[in-house]
């Protein structure tokens, strides 16, 4: 699966089903590897009503479906 494939999925809290938004960025290592997913919520007006960022791993992630990311955050 591609990153871009990634970016058009929203992205679901498992404990708490809110909507995190949808990723914007990757952290990867000096290796190459993915470290972390960085997620935004979607931003109204192009302004952030505040700061709004999460970042998970792939072990936090519980389930990748057809729409969705679900994490365990």
């Amino acid at each position: 699966m591609y990153l871009s494939e990634l970016q058009n999925k929203d992205i679901i809290s498992t404990k708490t089903g809110v909507n995190l938004g949808r990723i914007v960025d990757v952290e990867v290592n000096a290796e190459g590897h993915i470290i972390s997913f960085v997620a935004e919520e979607r931003k109204f007006f192009r302004k952030v009503l505040k700061n709004s960022e999460i970042n998970f791993t792939f072990s936090d992630i519980a389930k990748i479906g057809t729409d969705v990311i679900l994490v365990n955050k």
